[in-house]
């Protein structure tokens, strides 16, 4: 490899100017191509913002060499989601073909109530995210069978997909097997059950909030469901699959392997092979209608659980709409989110390479007076990393290093930091359709990031929750007691 030559810091303008063209690409993409700019046009407006910020780079003295070895380290820091991904497309392959999914529509649709549908949205996904410690395993499993739910009955697709978002997020953030949960305390230099602990007293008003705008919605948005469209609904998936709560054994087994804390991709592929077993056993007819043949079953069974796995999937009924239901991409589903998540790591690089994205945050420190105006700026920090590195460990990693010798100067605690990590770089991740998290759980979903992102209201409320709770001193923790001119605000 070539030498380095002198390098040059970049100014403001210079750091800038890959930031505004993806800005305005992006733009001009959502106006012209809509919801289909997720399958290229995004793809592109990234590597032409990652091109010009390469030419800016060589201009400052750069090598190509180190800029190209940063961006393959980018993309291998993403490499695991993306692993993650393909298995999540294989898994929710063999549970459609195993009649996993459709038993959950089933009887979801016989116990929900479309006034409270919502509102179980939330909590059904909070709950099992905190027994998992992961928002992508909820959203890939039981928010997979909620949203099928809720097309049944007419919800707005955005609607569910936000209330799930929601509740997954919020038992992202507070379980204690949580990889992000983990990963904040120890880069602002607290434990995790103190920042844990100390975090609730933000997270808790934002989901309190949340629910009770969901409780809201579920009464004044509540869908004029056709009691026969249900029936209809019902009688289709009963004819396509054998529905038993038998078949819940493989979503409780696999939250019960990764509660016992197995890595995520041993944990994925463990739940995509029992839904394979299971389809084996329980679904011959399923297995025939995918394979087309009805006269070997060991070759049937193969032909189906492969294509379960690796392809578009769809099990044919009377009814459009359950037809819907009943379809996956498998891991080719993933592939356009896969090249998705490629070009941002690629953009995310060669701004890292450059010193671009440490010089536009370093500015932001100017703005940081107060503790309100500190905690404001690091939220605004996160979701910058969030926006531009696309990824959300990034956006915890960089800004605690940055922010944690200022926080400790402005005699705060660690956990104050640790908490304004996760309010802001954790749950807004989601909100980004280029970053890992927003295209993964938008491909999951089958919902367009923007189209879910109005409605997930505990991500985009848990920023301003951090922000307004520093800005007006409340349980704010200082490393030594100051005095104080009034009582604490509670």
């Amino acid at each position: 490899m070539p030498p380095d030559k002198q390098t040059s810091k970049p100014t403001i303008i210079q750091a800038m100017i890959p930031l505004l063209l993806l800005i305005a690409l992006l733009s001009l993409n959502v106006y012209f191509f809509g919801d289909d700019a997720l399958f290229g046009p995004n793809q592109l407006a990234l590597l032409l913002a990652a091109a010009t910020g390469g030419i800016i780079a060589v201009k400052l003295g750069h090598n190509w060499y180190a800029i190209r070895a940063q961006i393959v380290k980018s993309i291998g820091s993403a490499m695991p989601s993306m692993i993650i991904l393909l298995l999540i497309g294989a898994l929710a392959g063999t549970w459609l073909l195993s009649g996993v999914v459709p038993s959950m529509i089933y009887y979801g649709l016989l116990i929900l109530d479309p006034g409270i549908f919502l509102l179980a949205c939330v909590v059904i996904s909070a709950l099992v995210s905190v027994a998992t410690g992961s928002s992508w395993s909820t959203v890939a499993t039981i928010g997979i069978a909620l949203l099928g739910i809720g097309n049944a009955m007419g919800f707005n697709e955005g609607m569910v997909a936000g209330a799930i978002i929601s509740g997954a997020y919020f038992g992202d953030k507070m379980s204690p097997l949580s990889d992000t949960t983990n990963l904040a305390p120890a880069m602002a230099g607290t434990d995790i059950f103190t920042h844990i602990r100390y975090m609730f007293l933000t997270t808790g008003p934002s989901i309190i909030i949340t629910l009770a705008i969901f409780a809201g919605m579920g009464f004044f948005f509540r869908p004029l469901t056709d009691e026969t469209n249900v029936q209809a609904t019902l009688s289709a998936l009963e004819s396509a699959f054998y529905i038993s709560p038998v078949l819940f054994i493989v979503p409780a087994a696999l939250v019960t392997i990764i509660i016992s804390k197995v890595p995520p991709l041993p944990a994925l592929l463990a739940g995509t092979l029992l839904g394979a077993l299971f389809a084996l056993i329980f679904q011959p007819q399923v297995i025939e209608h995918i394979s087309g043949i009805s006269d070997n079953y060991a070759q049937a069974a193969y032909i189906a659980i492969m294509k379960s796995m690796g392809g578009r999937i769809a099990i044919i009924t009377p009814d459009p709409q359950v037809t819907d239901l009943l379809s996956t991409g498998g891991m080719a589903g993933m592939l356009n989110t896969i090249w998705l998540i490629m070009t941002a790591m690629i953009f995310g690089g060669v701004m890292e390479a450059a010193g671009m994205l440490v010089r536009i945050t370093s500015g932001l420190m100017r703005f940081a007076k107060t503790t309100g105006s500190l905690v404001a700026t690091t939220a605004a920090t996160c979701l910058f990393f969030n926006i531009t590195a696309s990824d959300q460990y990034i956006s915890i990693v960089v800004p605690g290093r940055m922010f944690a010798g200022t926080y400790a100067d402005r005699n705060l605690k660690p956990e104050v930091l640790s908490r304004t990590l996760e309010d802001s770089g954790t749950v807004t991740s989601v909100l980004i359709p280029w970053n890992t998290c927003g295209a993964t759980q938008s491909a999951v979903l089958g919902v367009p990031t923007f189209t879910y992102l109005p409605y997930a209201f505990f991500n985009i409320i848990s920023p301003f929750m951090s922000i307004f709770m520093a800005a007006f001193n409340i349980k704010i923790r200082r490393l030594r007691e100051e005095k104080k001119s009034g009582p604490e605000t509670f």
